[in-house]
């Protein structure tokens, strides 16, 4: 029985040793850098990422804050999983503020999307649906009809671009159509 204390007692100092070997001390990395240790601030262990990663996060998910991806790539170290967070939440949580002090925030100027009005270095996606979707023309006309069946069922065409035809332009429809209605609606407010 004693045998079998001893062989615990020897692998838990094994253990213990072999952590505070391979763990960075606090003292030495806040001493050397000026500031405290990145796992101290961040409170985990970060990651190596690099700026291609970020970059790959970036191009297929373009509205997510480039911070919010760096501070996730940090603490996952996957591409894959930070993408699989994105797709299952929809977001990534912004980082704490001693994120900025060990990564200082950095005005990168984000390519531009096709589609998109730009003002100076950065992108913002059009404010409305009618500007988004380059209708402000058929706005002006005002012989459209209110359609009660705006955008509802298309027959199937045989080529891709008419599909892709056919689905523009009833998204259109549903947009003016949506349009006319809050028209309207605020003239009848207005009336009343």
């Amino acid at each position: 029985m004693s045998e079998v204390v001893n062989v615990i007692v020897a692998f838990a100092v094994v253990v213990m040793i072999f952590r505070w070997v391979t763990s960075p001390g606090t003292d030495a990395a806040a001493s050397s850098s000026g500031g405290p240790s990145p796992q101290a601030a961040l409170g985990f262990r970060p990651k190596n990422v690099t700026q291609a990663m970020v970059d790959q996060v970036l191009a297929m998910f373009p509205d997510m804050p480039p911070d919010n991806v760096r501070f996730d790539l940090l603490r996952t170290g996957s591409v894959e999983l930070t993408t699989n967070k994105i797709l299952e939440r929809g977001f990534l949580e912004p980082p704490p503020q001693s994120y900025y002090t060990l990564y200082p925030r950095q005005d990168v100027p984000r390519p531009a999307q096709s589609g998109a009005r730009t003002t100076g270095a950065a992108t913002r996606p059009p404010t409305n649906l009618i500007a988004r979707y380059h209708l402000e023309k058929r706005v002006s006309d005002t012989t459209v009809p209110l359609d009660t069946d705006a955008g509802g069922k298309a027959a199937w065409e045989e080529s891709a671009e008419k599909r892709e035809a056919s689905l523009k332009e009833r998204k259109a429809q549903m947009i003016l159509a949506a349009r006319q209605r809050l028209l309207a609606t605020q003239k009848a407010k207005e009336a009343s």
